[in-house]
């Protein structure tokens, strides 16, 4: 077992590291509260080759494993989960499943743009009667031949405003169950597209989450992705992937949570010392650590079954259950340690207490990763 990273990983992590104290923290506690969208920093990021990680380089991605995906994932959540996320729906959910599963046609004329950042993706499979259960499709894709109909409505979409291209999930046979689901393609802009209000939410503020409604929308058959009736295979197998990436957002809201509490308790002084020499406080703290460090290994380890080419359903499933529970356990100590300052804004730790707990609700709950999970051990 070989746990160094490379070169090439250690640079990668250190430009995350770099970019994340340098242009995301500047403002993140406006943005969060004003519910502003990084643009500016999105655009950067998309400069930076974050937007496209894995995606080959003829398609304007950068090439790169999904270790360093991951890593870059744990440096941006350190600061700011808002901005995190967008990259991984950007990452996971859209371009990987384009290229994986895409024409080439599709690829050409979608793929580019994703991948530099020059238009942002979003990943449409939610809606208000189907979230944990996805079978539930009522937005619906009628065949006319050339083209599909799209109508219904989808929920709690990341990037839903500011986003160019959907991968939208619809059922097109209802008869042939989750055989009849469908992937499409589609631009904003299309005639009876339109984007609902924007959600008020707990935490990631600085996301843009919206409902998106479709009213006979004519999207051209051409943007299907893959045979008829893939597209429910094609959802189920992104999200796999998409795991990954929140499981490393997780990670790096607990891991910068814990350095945030660390550091506080070195400065802050009661009965008479820094409070890190009171058991109390280092026994947190060492937990903190041993809990952030085994996430860690587990995120790290579905990343290397991705590169491998190894089966990542479980792994994947195993890093974002017990990685987003740290991410909760960890924030909620890290305020503990601040004591009254964890509950000001300007400590950051409250934040991140709020930004943890998505972790544990999108691509797919802590419930349904229990059921992937035992799934597979019972089965196997």
């Amino acid at each position: 077992m070989d746990f160094t990273l490379s070169e090439e990983q250690l640079m990668i992590q250190r430009a995350a590291r770099d970019f994340a104290q340098n242009e995301l923290l500047p403002g993140v506690i406006e943005r969060d509260d004003a519910q502003k969208f990084p643009a500016e920093q999105v655009k950067k990021m998309g400069e930076l080759g974050f937007m496209g990680m894995m995606v080959d380089p003829k398609y304007g991605g950068s090439g790169l494993d999904t270790i360093s995906y991951a890593l870059v994932m744990e440096e941006l959540s350190k600061i700011d989960a808002s901005a995190s996320v967008i990259v991984s729906v950007n990452n996971s959910l859209v371009c990987w499943g384009l290229e994986t599963f895409g024409s080439e046609e599709q690829k050409e004329k979608y793929l580019t743009r994703l991948s530099t950042g020059q238009s942002i993706g979003a990943f449409c499979l939610s809606e208000p009667e189907a979230g944990s259960d996805a079978t539930s499709q009522k937005t619906t894709a009628e065949d006319h031949g050339d083209h599909y109909v799209l109508n219904g409505t989808k929920n709690w979409i990341t990037n839903g405003n500011s986003a160019e291209i959907y991968l939208v999930i619809a059922q097109t046979d209802i008869s042939k169950g989750h055989k009849g689901i469908n992937a499409l393609i589609v631009e904003k802009g299309m005639p009876g597209f339109e984007i609902g209000p924007k959600e008020n939410k707990l935490g990631i503020r600085g996301s843009d989450t919206h409902s998106l409604i479709f009213n006979d929308v004519k999207v051209p058959k051409e943007n299907r992705i893959g045979e008829d009736g893939f597209g429910f295979k094609f959802a189920m197998k992104t999200l796999a992937g998409g795991r990954i990436g929140i499981a490393a957002q997780a990670l790096g809201i607990a891991a910068g949570a814990y350095e945030l509490a660390l550091k506080y308790s070195k400065e802050r002084k009661a009965f008479g010392t820094e409070i890190s020499n009171h058991q109390a406080i280092a026994f947190k703290l060492a937990d903190m650590h041993t809990q952030i460090e085994a996430a860690r290994h587990l995120v790290y380890k579905a990343a290397w079954d991705k590169d491998q080419g190894n089966s990542y359903d479980l792994s994947s499933a195993m890093a974002k259950l017990y990685a987003s529970q740290v991410a909760m356990d960890t924030t909620v100590e890290a305020v503990q340690i601040h004591g009254g300052n964890g509950f000001v804004k300007d400590y950051h730790v409250e934040r991140m207490m709020r930004d943890a707990k998505i972790t544990q609700i999108y691509e797919g709950t802590s419930e349904i990763q229990k059921i992937v999970i035992s799934r597979s051990i019972l089965k196997g």
